[in-house]
């Protein structure tokens, strides 16, 4: 069998913190059972925050004269706000966190637990004054057992005991210090394009836990073909520090999603280190699959001195093949992998993101209809694995080794310990396809060097770790070529028509790749697109661009500057651009019968301490919605061909203005997946089409038509199988000319409550609007109103690059009189009173 160390075993690799292992469990507490408040509190509120350094822990509850603490709410990022400044980069350094708790461990002789479910980016967390724990790594989960030390704290006094229970102890002081501060020997690297955040950024729970209780809890499922009978097997981890001995009840109880039981079992379990099996069984499954997530639920009671303890999990069965050089097969069947990714991150938030935002964006990602999703590039929040299985997303995770080369022997710990623990704290999860071991590693300039030699040997040793922890699931690796083969399934850097060649050119790379290893998946394609920026001809710049060559991002070719020529640096970053890259793509993929799938890059926009030249200073824009989830054209590109629900978009929802000459004919884009669409032009029918994926652009749906001069509506009816739906747009049709933009006009947008929106126009000498100006423009204030900035988004960045000719942001009015600036290079600036 086998063997997945539990997290009673996992060291941290570092030797300083020896004397910790005992008390840093690598992995989360067993899932309590539901509804079971007593065990388990969610420490959210009550806590206090202190950005910087302090002389050492006495200082946390010493500190009133020297140090202003704030009160926060968990989960929090200390750099939910500068992450995306434009003009200083993001804080590193320390954070600490205060509070006190309540301590009333309903069990005799139970253990005290703090469950971390993540914090960036290395973690110590102390009992007053005393260190109980330290974590390194800010993306898996730990637990700190706390027993000992609120113990000796109330033994010493330092903690009242409450009234009227003698084994209570109020208002333990907890602190935590938090430190994202540059570490070339953690991992993920510095070099990563991503922002490292600091802080408490996923929820801290106290657990209750008797005396003997379970560490892990691990379902493993076996099934040889689609139609075969399953084989489960349950396996527990027992914890007891204490010193309990001997053995103690277990029952097991499985349900499927009907809440039928399909199994039971009961017997004697050994208290001891390791993991051992409960019970096993045969199964004729119901399996999971992205159209029908079905699972299943496991129970384990253990019941011992002192009390009874509940886990549960869920988990699911499914048959999975990829056939060489050919396609992925699920259950049997062959499935194309329709994919994007996700990072961490939120406007306003960062990566604290509450949970009903991230089940919001999980549930935009289902509707865009894709099936596969890559966590990049780090363990991520359980309620992400969560929604993947119930909402059918596959699923590739990954440790976070990204852009460097293979370091010390700490180094290498580091990635291990995180391989341990994402596969130990993900293992039951239905969704997981893929184990992800690293991205990027041969980048140009990673420290501490690229030793191909090293970094194969390094692959090859995760990718072997990685089977025997979990024989069931595939290992993954993108963009390292030299090391191709040391992993089940491979990406090769593919970015036709962004940062190498055209998009024309995708499915020639494709062929090319396939044939390289056995097999292949395409992960991460895609292009940059300023929301609010719209092209009449989007695609001119093609016409500069070398084929030929391939179409692998190689060097340093991620930069706006330097290199041949590439739409990344010499394209216009529309939307319009955009969407007619995904369109080619997506009509090659479902063309090609071989083909395992690909994953988009990415879900939405980020922020990245790399890219402050960009349109919207600090942020990859590669999204198809923006940072606070507002829906690009994109989107619906990709609805166009994945969703099931029906749907039609019309092109140009926040394109205002349209320009041309008078009479010319004009490209009327619509994205739909009915068979056919009738579009009217200002009331006038323009004639049916029928969708034909593979009649670029827009599957046929497109139509060549003049406009009038100013106002223009356009409606959009489409049809499938006797259900209709329709979509409709207005804009201004501009047949003016225009020279260089000379000067700025600032307008109020509109009103609501407190919150006022400018904008700023770009004009020519004559007063004619600028369409196609990209000019950087600067927003400010003065007076008691607030912008609302650094959101990371077009129209939540004080510093931004024009669409169109526009730019917009908000402010909080504070109850008087401001006034709103803007200023760009070369132009005259505007102000406005807003009162």
């Amino acid at each position: 069998m086998p063997t997945r160390r539990s997290f009673l075993k996992g060291g941290t690799g570092v030797a300083a913190l020896a004397a910790l292992r005992g008390s840093v469990l690598q992995a989360a507490v067993a899932t309590m059972q539901k509804g079971d408040p007593a065990a388990v509190t969610r420490l959210s509120d009550g806590w206090e925050f202190l950005q910087g350094t302090l002389g050492g822990p006495w200082e946390v509850w010493h500190s009133e004269e020297t140090a202003v603490w704030n009160k926060v709410a968990m989960p929090h990022s200390f750099n939910a706000y500068d992450a995306c400044d434009p003009d200083t980069p993001y804080y590193m350094g320390n954070g600490w966190y205060r509070t006190h708790v309540v301590v009333a461990n309903p069990y005799a002789d139970g253990r005290t637990l703090l469950h971390f479910e993540g914090a960036g980016q290395t973690a110590k967390v102390y009992v007053g004054e005393k260190l109980v724990g330290e974590h390194r790594g800010g993306y898996d989960e730990f637990v700190v057992d706390i027993t000992d030390a609120v113990a000796e704290l109330a033994k010493a006094g330092a903690a009242a005991p409450a009234k009227g229970k003698a084994k209570e102890i109020a208002g333990v002081p907890i602190a935590v210090l938090c430190d994202n501060s540059r570490d070339l020997d953690r991992i993920p690297s510095d070099l990563s394009d991503f922002s490292l955040y600091g802080g408490m950024y996923r929820h801290v729970n106290l657990v209750y836990v008797p005396a003997v209780s379970l560490s892990r809890v691990h379902v493993k499922t076996e099934i040889a073909a689609p139609e075969a009978e399953a084989k489960v097997t349950v396996l527990g981890t027992t914890y007891a520090p204490g010193g309990a001995a001997g053995k103690v009840k277990f029952s097991v109880a499985v349900q499927d999603a009907a809440g039928k039981v399909v199994h039971r079992a009961a017997g004697l379990v050994g208290v001891q280190e390791g993991e051992q099996e409960l019970t096993g069984f045969t199964l004729k499954p119901k399996l999971w699959s992205p159209m029908t997530p079905h699972l299943y639920r496991c129970t384990v009671t253990v019941s011992g001195p002192g009390g009874e303890y509940v886990a549960e999990e869920i988990f699911g069965v499914k048959h999975t093949e990829f056939v060489e050089h050919g396609p992925f097969k699920l259950n049997g069947e062959r499935l194309l992998l329709q994919g994007t990714h996700r990072h961490e991150d939120h406007a306003g938030y960062a990566n604290a993101m509450p949970d009903e935002l991230i089940e919001q964006e999980m549930k935009l990602i289902k509707a865009m209809g894709a099936n596969f999703i890559r966590l990049a590039h780090y363990q991520q929040s359980r309620r992400v694995l969560e929604l993947c299985d119930r909402l059918g997303l596959l699923v590739w995770e990954e440790i976070p080794w990204c852009r460097g080369g293979v370091g010390d022997e700490a180094f290498k710990e580091m990635c291990r310990e995180k391989l341990r623990n994402m596969i130990g704290q993900h293992f039951n999860h239905a969704s997981v396809l893929f184990w992800g071991l690293g991205n990027e590693d041969d980048w140009p300039t990673e420290y501490p060097e690229i030793d191909k030699d090293k970094i194969r040997a390094f692959f090859a040793e995760l990718n072997g770790m990685a089977h025997e922890l979990d024989p069931s699931r595939y290992t993954s690796i993108r963009r390292c070529d030299f090391a191709r083969d040391t992993v089940d399934v491979y990406s090769p850097s593919i970015w036709a028509g962004w940062y190498s060649g055209t998009y024309p050119e995708y499915q020639k790379s494709l062929e090319t790749q396939r044939e390289r290893v056995k097999h292949m998946i395409h992960i991460e394609w895609g292009a940059d697109s300023h929301a609010g920026r719209h092209s009449e001809n989007p695609d001119k710049v093609l016409a500069t661009i070398a084929t030929g060559h391939g179409t692998a991002e190689t060097g340093m070719a991620y930069l706006n500057t330097g290199g041949p020529a590439r739409v990344s640096k010499d394209g216009d970053w529309s939307e319009t651009y955009a969407c007619n890259l995904f369109d080619w793509h997506l009509k090659v993929q479902e063309t090609l019968p071989w083909f395992v799938g690909s994953a988009q890059w990415v879900f939405k926009d980020f922020t990245t301490p790399l890219r402050v030249e960009n349109p919207v200073p600090r942020i990859n824009q590669k999204g198809v919605i923006q940072r606070d989830m507002t829906l690009k054209e994109s989107y619906y590109v990709f609805q166009s061909y994945w969703a099931d629900e029906l749907m039609v978009r019309l092109y140009g929802h926040t394109w205002p203005v349209r320009w041309g000459e008078a009479g010319e004919q004009k490209m009327v884009k619509v994205y739909s997946n009915c068979e056919t669409a009738e579009l009217f032009v200002n009331g006038v029918s323009a004639g049916v089409k029928r969708r034909d994926s593979q009649d670029f652009p827009c599957a046929g749906l497109r139509w060549m038509t003049p406009f009038v001069v100013g106002k223009n509506s356009l409606r959009v009816v489409a049809k499938r199988g006797g259900k209709t739906v329709s979509d409709e747009i207005s804009f201004v049709y501009q047949t003016e000319t225009w020279g260089a933009p000379v000067e700025l006009r600032l307008a109020e947008l509109r009103r609501e409550a407190e919150v006022v929106t400018v904008e700023a126009k770009l004009y020519d000498a004559k007063g004619v609007l600028c369409l196609d100006a990209k000019n950087v423009v600067r927003f400010s204030v003065a007076g008691v109103g607030r912008l609302i900035d650094n959101q990371g988004t077009p129209d939540g960045s004080r510093v931004v690059q024009v669409g169109n000719g526009r730019a917009e942001i908000s402010l909080r009015r504070g109850g008087g009189k401001s006034v709103v600036g803007v200023v760009s290079d070369g132009v005259a600036g505007s102000v406005l009173e807003v009162g």
